[in-house]
């Protein structure tokens, strides 16, 4: 920094160096540390160091209420600079609070001194105050007072810790065994456009550069970091982090002697009129309180060796759950990997699902939800930063987040190879305040675990491969039902590497029908995965046809037998009719379905079945047909939870029963994961669907028409109309109803061969009018219709005088539909 001056003298001196005092700091010759006490009531004196013959007598108690500079600052949370001049007037006003003289100097004359007064952790955590003094002639400097700003915080950074380490003392001075000023530590101040750095001399000396070492360049210091510090010390101008100056960078350095030591960090930075960094002021210290102890060098190196030996994703994860979560005494802890939006959760602590917010719950799809990312966006913002982020108490915070740690929450991006490969969240319900020694255990963890997960990555490809690729076919959310709820859960098999077939779905039908599909391929592949994905989009397309639940497992049957392959696959399918409470099973040599009814009673109900899917192209598959009442449980499940090699199947079913017998059926949830919390190492994999049957209030009104192909076919359709509507009390949507019934009506004679029906569906809050024909081509809106034209505006008045339209494939055919709003009279 050459050619400048600060304040009226050279800008080297407001870099001064170690003479003769055991304290010399940009100006000051003493500090003294007053740390709170009685209750937020006075502030004690704790630690004085410097050059005593500046000032003596400072007091050892000073009142918080009272006229002084300490309590002043402490009060006010901004620090007190005092000149000379500024300090004499002040002791005229009150002599008896704070001394100026030098010791063996005139009474009578105040002392050419300058002081200031400094709040410690006031806004945060009200520490104390930390009085600077010394011969400063007109006062600190610029400089002087932004490097004394941030050294106080590093008097405070100490000072927190102290304290952390020993919470619930009473008394201040009972527990400040180690220094609080930090003697080991220096300044400097970074010109940014040269790279040229002017370092206080301790500076050097924490680093272990000799002072003819020193050519002056900021490359020159920054090479004895530790390379994985070396990206938080570079971000401190980036322009996102100009906001932050004052807090505290951690990060250590190799000496030449091979020690590595912790250095605390604290700096400002200095702009321009446009905003582009210019300089850069900091003080670093002495960081030891930053150092782990020994309890967590131990934990970090038992942690290391356990992680060197898993060989998978989960375990992986699992291994990070339990190394954090006990010692840390956190509440929750997840340890996640990162796919295109979305979070992939490996392993929870607790693994319980009602411990967990919401958002995590509803998409809690098998052993561990994965949450997208575009409901985490504090949690996106950190992941971006790459850096571990502390969220105190009362954090504003989404709620998938605010329900992690509503006491605390640590974000940890898990670093690997120069990028994140995963997340990992701590979080607690008490209120917590993050020590040291955590933030040094959170910080080891996270490297260990990212480079963990990395090498899994490389012994596990093939497994993570087909289970992206299971996870991917397997339905993301089941529908919302009217008359009932539905979960599923699905456990991949934790021996081998390879996944299995097994699959779930549940699809709404037409007329307030569902179905609800449950299956189960051969073997454990990737091709088992692939076929399981075709099975469960053939099925799905028959049933949406509105095929009978026999004749969608025939077609099914049909379609593997026809493939290039030698799997089979064993399929439940129940077709319910969620008004009626009629549901129809079909079984393809898979286990029978249990049933729970509103009394308690649980049976596994017999169904007449036919073989395993694939095996016999024209195989037959019974229907049974059972009447379930409102209260009823309904569970489908794959062998993997019944059936292993130290579990017989007839105990395994038994196991089940017991459960729901038990449980409540209001939580359909909680009834699933009591199922497969259990299960424990799984040599197959486990799938689950639950449904329980609740009924639905009031019944839909339905009529149907067959329309006849006659000149007038429209009028009879529009005469059959009016005269349902009004036997229904449906009268204000009367003419909207006629005039879509007249547009599908003549739509279907017109365009069509075959017979044409009409159903009329009235529902609680919407009049349902479906059109059904022989031709399978879907209905084409015109983009453009010309004024002169006579036709072609039959679908835009429909689209105009409805709430919802559409078509839907049906055997042979295709079904037009369209539904009007309406509210009973009165409502």
């Amino acid at each position: 920094m050459e050619g400048g001056r600060s304040a009226g003298r050279p800008r080297e001196e407001a870099i001064r160096t170690v003479t003769r005092h055991r304290f010399a700091f940009c100006g000051a010759e003493l500090a003294a540390v007053y740390v709170v006490a009685d209750e937020g009531r006075e502030l004690h004196l704790a630690e004085l160091t410097g050059n005593r013959g500046v000032l003596y007598g400072l007091p050892a108690i000073l009142a918080v209420a009272g006229h002084s500079p300490a309590a002043n600052a402490f009060r006010s949370g901004r620090p007190l600079w005092l000149t000379p001049k500024e300090l004499a007037t002040f002791v005229e006003d009150d002599p008896h609070h704070f001394p100026t003289r030098v010791r063996g100097g005139d009474p009578s004359s105040p002392a050419r001194i300058s002081l200031g007064a400094l709040p410690l952790g006031h806004g945060q955590q009200e520490l104390g105050c930390l009085i600077v003094a010394g011969e400063a002639g007109e006062g600190f400097s610029d400089d002087d007072r932004s490097l004394l700003e941030l050294y106080a915080d590093q008097v405070a950074a100490g000072l927190e810790s102290v304290a952390a380490r020993f919470a619930g003392r009473k008394s201040p001075q009972a527990h400040l065994g180690q220094s609080l000023v930090p003697h080991q530590g220096g300044a400097f101040i970074l010109e940014l456009s040269t790279g040229r750095m002017e370092a206080h001399a301790h500076v050097l000396e924490l680093i272990g550069l000799p002072p003819e070492q020193f050519d002056g360049q900021v490359e020159t210091l920054l090479a004895c970091a530790v390379p994985d510090d070396m990206p938080a010390l570079m971000a401190i101008v980036e322009p996102d982090r100009l906001g932050a100056a004052g807090q505290q960078l951690a990060f250590r350095v190799r000496r030449p002697n091979g020690e590595l030591r912790w250095l605390g960090l604290r700096c400002r930075v200095e702009v321009d009129s446009a905003g582009t960094p210019q300089r850069v002021l900091g003080v670093v210290a002495d960081a030891t309180y930053l150092r782990p102890s020994a309890d967590e060098v131990s934990l970090v190196q038992r942690l290391s060796a356990t992680l060197a030996g898993a060989a998978t994703i989960r375990e992986v994860s699992r291994l990070a759950v339990a190394a954090l979560r006990e010692p840390l005494g956190a509440s929750r802890v997840a340890v996640g990997e990162l796919e295109p939006e979305r979070l992939i959760v490996t392993a929870l602590g607790p693994p319980e699902p009602d411990a967990w917010p919401d958002v995590w719950r509803s998409q809690w799809r098998s052993e561990w939800p994965d949450v997208p990312l575009s409901d985490l966006p504090t949690l996106q913002s950190a992941l971006r930063g790459g850096h571990m982020s502390l969220w105190p108490p009362g954090a504003d915070l989404e709620p998938g987040l605010l329900g992690l740690g509503p006491g605390g929450l640590a974000v940890l991006p898990l670093p690997a190879e120069g990028r994140i490969v995963g997340v990992c969240l701590v979080g607690w319900d008490g209120q917590h305040r993050f020590g040291p020694e955590e933030r040094s255990l959170l910080t080891a963890t996270a490297g260990l675990v990212g480079q963990a997960l990395v090498r899994a990555h490389a012994l596990d490809a093939g497994h993570e491969l087909a289970t992206m690729l299971q996870r991917s076919l397997l339905p993301r959310k089941l529908p919302e039902l009217p008359g009932g709820v539905a979960v599923a859960r699905y456990l991949p098999a934790t021996a081998g590497l390879e996944v299995g077939g097994d699959w779930y779905d549940v699809i709404p039908l037409r007329d307030g029908h569902v179905a609800f599909v449950i299956g189960d391929v051969q073997g454990h592949s990737a091709g088992a995965a692939t076929i399981m994905g075709q099975m469960r989009t053939a099925v799905r397309a028959y049933a949406v046809e509105g095929h009978p639940p026999d004749v969608v497992v025939a077609r099914a049957n049909r379609l593997l037998v026809g493939m290039e392959t030698d799997l089979f696959a064993t399929c439940g399918y129940v077709d319910l009719d969620m008004e009626e409470g009629i549901a129809r099973f079909v079984r393809a040599g898979h286990l029978p379905p249990i049933l729970r009814h509103p009394d308690g009673v649980t049976e596994e109900l017999a169904v007449e079945g036919g073989p395993p899917l694939g095996v016999l192209a024209e195989a037959e598959f019974p229907m049974t047909e059972v009447g379930l009442l409102p209260g009823t449980l309904l569970v489908l499940l794959t062998d993997g939870l019944v059936e292993s090699a130290r579990l017989p199947l007839e105990e395994g079913m038994r196991r089940v029963r017991d459960v729901i017998t038990v449980a409540d059926p209001v939580d359909a949830g909680g009834i699933a994961d009591e199922l497969v919390v259990g299960v424990g190492r799984r040599d197959d994999d486990v799938a689950v669907l639950l449904l329980r049957y609740d009924g639905m209030g009031g019944r839909p009104l339905r009529s149907h028409w067959t329309v006849w192909r006659l000149p007038d076919a429209v009028l009879h359709a529009r005469r059959f109309t009016a005269r349902t509507l009004r036997s229904w009390g449906v009268v204000e949507e009367l003419d909207a109803a006629l005039l879509v019934v007249s547009e599908l009506v003549t739509n279907a004679i017109a365009h069509t061969q075959g017979e044409v029906g009409m159903d009329l569906t009235l529902s609680a809050d919407r009049l349902r009018i479906a059109v059904n024909d022989a031709s399978p081509r879907s209905p084409v809106k015109p983009v453009w219709v010309s004024w002169e034209s006579t036709g072609g505006r039959g679908l835009l008045i429909v689209e105009a005088t409805t709430a919802a339209w559409g078509s839907v494939p049906l055997s042979g055919g295709k079904q037009v539909w369209a539904e009007i709003p309406w509210h009973r009279a009165g409502d």
